[in-house]
């Protein structure tokens, strides 16, 4: 990543917090440098689960036969996008 495409964060954590972290990276061989892109994982994983969950909260009323036919129509329409933009 280049300067220009990064952001400073200041973060508070526990002591207890930054002790178990500093300490698995360092069992891992990571270094101090490696905090920074661990917390960038951790974030997107996140970042991804809440956006899962909010989904699945959103089609919660929907029957289970309904959503899997939604599903099967979107694999097809991506596969199908997919196919024909590469040929």
């Amino acid at each position: 990543m280049s300067r220009d495409d990064t952001t400073r964060w200041t973060l508070t954590v526990s002591k207890d917090t930054d002790i178990a972290l500093r300490s698995y990276l360092a069992q891992r061989g990571m270094k101090k440098g490696d905090l920074s892109a661990f917390v960038e994982e951790a974030v997107r994983w996140r970042v991804f689960e809440q956006t899962v969950a909010d989904a699945r909260k959103g089609f919660s009323d929907l029957p289970a036969d309904e959503a899997q036919r939604l599903i099967d129509e979107a694999v097809a329409d991506t596969r199908a996008n997919l196919f024909s933009s590469s040929h």
